[in-house]
């Protein structure tokens, strides 16, 4: 099995306005970064090499990151462990809060990723439901058996939060 992961945010600009430049001009270093990261596997894109052209919602400043991940523990690296942290840290400069979670964690048998249908229904799950081995987060994060993983284990906390 391997690990994919959903995120959505609601930009407080549009992507071609001046307020949101400095998170436009990260986007092919963090891509780049992922698709070179050990346990990295697949992510969602457009013809445009990223995913921020995909709607949902009908909401244009509403954008969605999609990726595959051999493990949590390769995920996890990539995300709080590897350059990521430092665009990451600066999320509030460039996004608005989100009514209910913004990321979602579930297994997917490998080579097969998932459809952005499905992973926007995981969310809806973790919502709805809360953590479970279907729909996760770093905080109650499940192995693919649909163990609850240690706690412990868990993602730390990003600095500046």
């Amino acid at each position: 099995m391997h690990l994919a992961q959903l995120n959505v945010a609601r930009l407080l600009a549009p992507l071609d306005a001046p307020e949101t430049a400095e998170f436009v001009a990260a986007l092919a270093p963090v891509n780049a970064l992922a698709d070179a990261a050990a346990g990295f596997v697949w992510r969602l894109q457009a013809d445009g090499g990223d995913a921020t052209s995909i709607r949902i919602l009908d909401d244009e400043l509403v954008i969605v990151n999609m990726s595959v991940w051999e493990s949590l523990d390769a995920l996890r690296a990539f995300v709080y462990r590897s350059d990521h942290k430092l665009v990451l840290r600066r999320r509030r400069d460039w996004f608005g809060t989100w009514d209910g979670p913004h990321l979602v964690l579930f297994w997917v048998p490998e080579g097969e990723p998932p459809t952005l249908a499905e992973a926007l229904e995981r969310l809806v799950r973790l919502r709805d439901d809360g953590p479970t081995p279907e729909a996760f987060d770093f905080k109650h994060p499940f192995a693919p058996d649909g163990t609850p993983i240690d706690r412990r284990r868990a993602a730390p906390a990003v600095p500046g939060d």
